[in-house]
């Protein structure tokens, strides 16, 4: 049977987050979980991991991963307070420990943040294979976003692409973030789309146009055909001019500062100051 799959999202950050699961009373998978973040008043709650939690629950599954595609800048992780409720491993690819390296410095974290991907339960490494339950899944290493980011093949007939690709008349993610390279974005997007058309992919985010609904599913075949900014016959040039005129008109996401220094940590928080408090930092004229 094909792999079963919740889509999950969040309208804040238009984030999707999923459960990838074979059958009910089986195992699962997590893929991005959102933490609600109040910028405002600087408060999280659980609000949309909540919501994972009643379908997981409802559907008697037992989680067996917490995967992140890559660290974030939209949104905070919700994967500890997952694990504290449902139990599974969190993982993302192992290049997270150059994210950790770049932000570290930027925002001048305790001396004993380790940059080596150790607040990770698992690193994947590229093409790794592991289970989901009786589902066969496949770490495919995707850097370009960012140098970490990871795409999750479900089963050879599904792929959990991240921010790499956005749905077909969105085009595709920017590449202007520490460490991201639209090169590296295109000959990811070029690995990807050289799976068979028939296979389905499930985007992180969607940003439609007004004319229709927000979605989470396209396929190897739509994205070859009419995405807007790498469909067949846009070659790496002009995909690498395309991308870094539009990368610099844009603005920063609003929630990048506190949402980095967070899952970097792998959605945990900074540790509490001898008050008892924790902070985010916010570095001055340095983005």
């Amino acid at each position: 049977m094909p792999a079963l799959i919740e889509a999950f999202l969040d309208p804040a950050s238009k984030t999707y987050s999923y459960v990838i699961y074979e059958h009910d009373g089986g195992h699962c998978a997590i893929v991005d979980p959102v933490l609600d973040y109040n910028a405002a008043a600087g408060r999280t709650s659980t609000v949309q991991a909540d919501r994972i939690i009643a379908f997981v629950r409802q559907h008697q599954l037992q989680v067996q991963w917490l995967l992140e595609t890559h660290a974030h800048a939209d949104h905070l992780s919700a994967a500890p307070y997952l694990r504290r409720e449902l139990g599974g491993k969190i993982a993302i690819g192992r290049s997270i420990s150059k994210v950790q390296g770049v932000f570290k410095t930027l925002f001048n974290l305790e001396p004993g943040f380790r940059t080596d991907g150790s607040q990770f339960d698992h690193l994947f490494a590229p093409d790794e294979s592991f289970r989901i339950g009786n589902l066969k899944a496949t770490a495919l290493h995707v850097p370009g976003h960012t140098p970490a980011d990871m795409a999750y093949l479900i089963d050879g007939d599904v792929i959990m692409v991240g921010d790499t690709l956005f749905m077909p008349d969105v085009g595709t993610a920017r590449c202007d973030f520490p460490g991201g390279n639209a090169n590296q974005m295109f000959a990811s997007i070029r690995k990807l789309l050289a799976f068979p058309a028939s296979v389905r992919l499930f985007v992180c985010h969607d940003y439609p146009p007004d004319s229709r609904a927000p979605q989470c599913q396209t396929t190897v075949g739509e994205q070859r055909k009419s995405n807007i900014h790498i469909h067949d016959g846009i070659d790496e040039a002009a995909f690498v001019a395309m991308r870094t005129q539009r990368d610099a008109g844009l603005c920063m996401p609003t929630l990048l500062l506190p949402a980095i220094q967070v899952n970097v940590r792998a959605g945990n928080l900074p540790p509490a100051e001898d008050n008892g408090v924790t902070y985010l930092k916010i570095p001055l004229n340095q983005l």
